[in-house]
């Protein structure tokens, strides 16, 4: 990340760093700030000479030592050659995604960053891959019962985090179904939903391993009126799919089960429109806002 894109993304979220109150920090977080700011002392360096090497503002850092913020898997790898921690702040990134992602979720955020093959059918939201910032803290905002302002940060970021998968290399299939409705839900307000719909064309156009399909509101024959998913294959060639559902998400390995998924998917994709189509429909909406 450019130290111009970690400006803004520290911009951004600033403004809402003090919230964070001692009750709401693990002691996990605490251990890894304080290994952070160890091996910064250990390496002759002040927070500001520190940060100027890591390409990332001075609060930012000072955030990450106090434990108010949550470290990101790209500071630790970096901070751990920049402060010379010899692995120690690597070591430190399965702790954070424990921080990051609510239990069931875990394991599918770690398979994702070296899945071979990623897809989602999606009812209600634009995949949280393509979404911008200002949509995805809509999102979390909306969220009811309400979450606090450090959880919509954390939310934020980690999700946000989870995209640079669509950049990795060699990168992932990504294929995506989305219902229409959910290109004209305002989320955010309309200039929210109209710079995600161009991001979204954006993304497609940028990676050439990715695929959006619309599923147009007047498809008479629908196969996907059971809910949203998320599937993924493996590195190693594993098949999953991930479930959301109101207090019972869930993470499906089972080969008779995620066989039946797949199979829906590709019916899905089938009845939705063209990726061409789809592209066109998308513009449409953007140029009706």
């Amino acid at each position: 990340m450019t130290s111009q894109a970690r400006a803004t993304s520290d911009d951004v979220v600033g403004t809402v760093v003090t919230v964070v109150t001692s009750n709401e920090t693990s002691q996990v977080r605490k251990l890894v700030g304080d290994l952070i700011r160890i091996h910064r002392v250990r390496a002759g360096l002040t927070q500001k000479e520190a940060a100027e090497k890591l390409l990332m503002s001075e609060s930012l850092l000072g955030a990450y030592e106090r434990a108010e913020r949550i470290p990101s898997l790209e500071f630790l790898h970096d901070g751990d050659k920049v402060l010379d921690a010899g692995g120690a702040l690597k070591a430190c990134c399965e702790l954070m995604d424990g921080e990051k992602y609510p239990p069931k979720f875990v394991d599918w955020a770690k398979l994702e960053r070296l899945a071979r093959v990623i897809s989602a059918y999606e009812t209600m939201l634009i995949p949280g891959l393509l979404q911008t910032e200002a949509y995805a803290y809509a999102l979390y905002r909306a969220r009811v019962p309400a979450y606090t302002e450090a959880e919509i940060v954390r939310y934020v970021e980690a999700r946000l985090e989870r995209q640079a998968v669509l950049s990795r290399t060699p990168p992932p299939r990504v294929g995506y179904v989305i219902e229409e409705s959910v290109l004209e839900r305002p989320l955010g307000g309309p200039e929210v939903l109209k710079e995600q719909l161009r991001h979204l064309l954006d993304c497609i156009e940028r990676f050439n391993h990715l695929t959006v399909q619309v599923m147009p509101t007047n498809q008479h024959t629908h196969a996907g009126l059971m809910g949203s998913m998320q599937l993924m294959s493996t590195a190693e060639g594993r098949n999953l799919v991930y479930v959301e559902a109101p207090g019972d998400d869930r993470l499906i390995s089972k080969p008779e089960q995620v066989s039946d998924q797949l199979d829906l998917f590709g019916i899905l994709r089938a009845q939705a429109l063209n990726p061409w189509k789809s592209v066109e429909i998308i513009e449409t909406k953007v140029r009706q806002l």
